[in-house]
């Protein structure tokens, strides 16, 4: 039983819920949006500065327009004052050009500003994936995982970007309005206000919906992801088509994108009927001022008095109240975005605050260096089950002892599922013991530096990652400033050397995705001269020489032989060719270790190890 394969032992297992629910519950998610900001304060006060005085700009030419009527074009003695009215005309022009000319500088730092918002959300969420521990990928699909780093993060982009600005820009030229418009009459600013309460509850409904919407949209877009990066990979494809299933892929992704586009079409009309309601207000709001002035103005002069309305007035007044309502409405429309993007904020913080289970401890200590311990490997009495909730099925390993010298050449073998390569994860701390301590030198490897303990142990997998890159660049993963002699040196000795010489680019040629232009022998021996390269104290090979044909394979083993010089090597191996070197055997059978010795000892002995390799004989 490979590890992983059902869950994770200790950490978040239990809090980890499915990680693709459509809006999580995230407690403080306001403070978590808000502490994204904190490193750009002085940048957020600069915008602030200049959004209020472009918005108090933006109020100056309907109260100057009042002027125009009342004082220039149609002044008490009818003759029109056309000094005044330069003067009048020239403000305004210059109000104009200040505010957008303000603009200009705003929209510049606060593109900035969000973007590295935006940015910093992205690494952070990156990095701290980075940190979690090998069983919440296996737990999680890497659409999902790809999702959230991507459609997620996208989708909160405007509101990173221009919500800020916009929420005090609209504010501010709301509360300028709203002065503006009770200055120049209190009767008409009652008939425009009077319905804003209904429009501002039912707003809050509508975002409401969409931010259900919003979350189910997503969670969509993460199954598609999923979808996609599943069916489209070389591994996918080959499947697909091996087995005739291409019609069967696309229907599956066919069926995920007909219920994206349901949910798009849904997000997109929820809310239309509310805003068209609203325009329909605001365009209206104006014609019932002109039709109250003229009531009120009828009113007045029947009872005698000076209701203090002139055109200039009702012209400033529908002017400014423009300026009022298009900012509302636009305040509304960030409120439903901003209700839509709590639940994209969710998603991504749920990842945020997942802690990973496997972290260093605040005293955490170099691994040895001792002459005679740099290289140990210890495991007191180990015990290791996949979660705490799964406490009452057998354990993959169950209470398992053993020792490796430094410079030991070890083997583990046994059938498949039995355990062993549970043994190769624990040394180098992917998972944890649930019971009994895993040493490096003599110290519990949860009491030293993981960083520094992964650089002293190298591992080869049974089934090799390679990136989409030239042989030098997959080489120089290991060891990033290695020369070019280096290279070829650790070349050498993995046996693929003379290979790469014969490519038309040699160490330049490109792998393809995932070496799939490589044949198995040569992708195995460049993971082993990768490893080689980093030159560990340890080296665990995990079935490292499985693709491997029996020449390549007995060449492999003499290249291991002769790079084993002081290093400790842990092999962990179901062809029992590979490992009939090795200064100790143990055979692993159900989490136990059921015998140990070398290759001469075990075949005398007569068991378990005996009859395996009777069988492969």
């Amino acid at each position: 039983m490979r590890p992983g394969g059902r869950g994770v032992a200790g950490g978040d297992a239990a809090k980890q819920k499915e990680l693709n629910a459509e809006a999580p519950e995230i407690p403080n998610l306001g403070k978590h949006i808000t502490d994204l900001f904190r490193p750009y304060k002085t940048q957020l006060t600069v915008i602030i500065g200049l959004v209020i005085v472009s918005a108090a700009l933006g109020i100056a030419p309907p109260l100057l327009t009042q002027r125009v009527f009342d004082d220039g074009l149609f002044p008490p003695d009818g003759i029109p004052n056309l000094p005044l009215l330069a003067w009048l005309v020239g403000a305004m022009i210059a109000a104009f050009v200040l505010s957008s000319a303000i603009s200009v500088v705003q929209t510049h730092f606060t593109a900035r500003v969000g973007n590295r918002v935006m940015g910093d959300l992205r690494v952070r969420l990156f990095g701290h994936l980075q940190a979690m521990e090998l069983g919440f990928f296996t737990r999680t699909k890497t659409g999902v995982i790809q999702s959230r780093l991507q459609n997620d993060v996208g989708g909160v982009a405007n509101v990173l970007t221009n919500t800020v600005s916009s929420i005090i820009g609209n504010i501010v030229t709301v509360i300028a309005a709203a002065v503006a418009m009770l200055l120049l009459s209190w009767q008409l600013t009652l008939i425009a206000l009077v319905l804003m309460p209904i429009i501002v509850f039912a707003q809050r409904r509508v975002g409401q919906v969409r931010a259900r919407i919003a979350g189910k949209t997503q969670e969509s877009l993460s199954e598609m992801t999923a979808i996609t990066q599943e069916a489209l990979s070389v591994s996918g494809v080959l499947l697909a088509k091996t087995y005739s299933r291409q019609g069967a892929e696309t229907g599956r992704y066919a069926a995920e994108n007909a219920r994206q586009i349901d949910l798009q079409v849904r997000q997109t009309m929820s809310g239309q009927y509310f805003f068209a309601m609203v325009q329909v207000f605001m365009s209206a709001v104006p014609a019932i001022v002109y039709l109250v002035s003229g009531w009120i103005i009828a009113n007045a002069q029947g009872e005698g008095f000076d209701p203090g309305i002139t055109s200039g007035t009702i012209v400033a007044f529908t002017t400014v109240q423009s300026r009022l309502l298009f900012p509302l409405m636009a305040l509304m429309r960030i409120a439903l975005d901003l209700q839509t993007s709590r639940a994209l904020f969710a998603r991504i913080f749920e990842y945020l605050n997942l802690n990973p289970a496997i972290t260093d401890r605040p005293d955490a200590l170099e691994p040895s260096e001792r002459p005679g311990e740099a290289g140990r490997i210890t495991f007191d009495d180990v015990t290791f089950r996949y979660s705490d909730a799964e406490a009452s099925e057998r354990a993959t390993l169950d209470h398992v002892s053993f020792e490796v010298a430094p410079g030991e050449f070890v083997a583990f073998v046994g059938a498949s599922g039995s355990g062993k390569t549970t043994i190769g994860s624990l040394i180098p701390r992917l998972y944890e013991a649930s019971e009994g301590s895993v040493r490096y030198g003599g110290v519990d490897v949860r009491d030293l530096q993981q960083e520094a303990l992964m650089d002293r142990i190298g591992v080869v997998t049974q089934d090799p990652y390679l990136f989409h890159a030239t042989i030098a660049e997959n080489l120089r993963y290991g060891k990033p400033d290695a020369t070019q002699a280096e290279l070829e040196a650790a070349a050498k000795l993995a046996n693929i050397h003379d290979a790469i010489s014969t490519f038309a680019n040699g160490y330049d040629t490109v792998v393809g995705e995932r070496g799939y232009r490589l044949s198995g022998g040569e992708k195995q021996r460049i993971a082993i001269a990768r490893v080689l390269l980093k030159n560990p104290r340890v080296l665990v090979l995990d079935e490292a020489t499985s693709a491997l044909d029996t020449v390549n394979e007995r060449a492999v083993q003499r290249a291991l032989d002769g790079a084993r010089g002081g290093r400790t090597t842990i092999a962990i191996a179901h062809r029992l060719s590979t490992i009939e070197g090795a200064d100790r055997i143990y055979v692993v059978g159900s989490g136990h270790i059921l015998e140990s010795g070398t290759h001469t000892e075990l075949i005398t002995q007569g068991g378990a190890y005996a009859e395996l390799y009777a069988q492969q004989q």
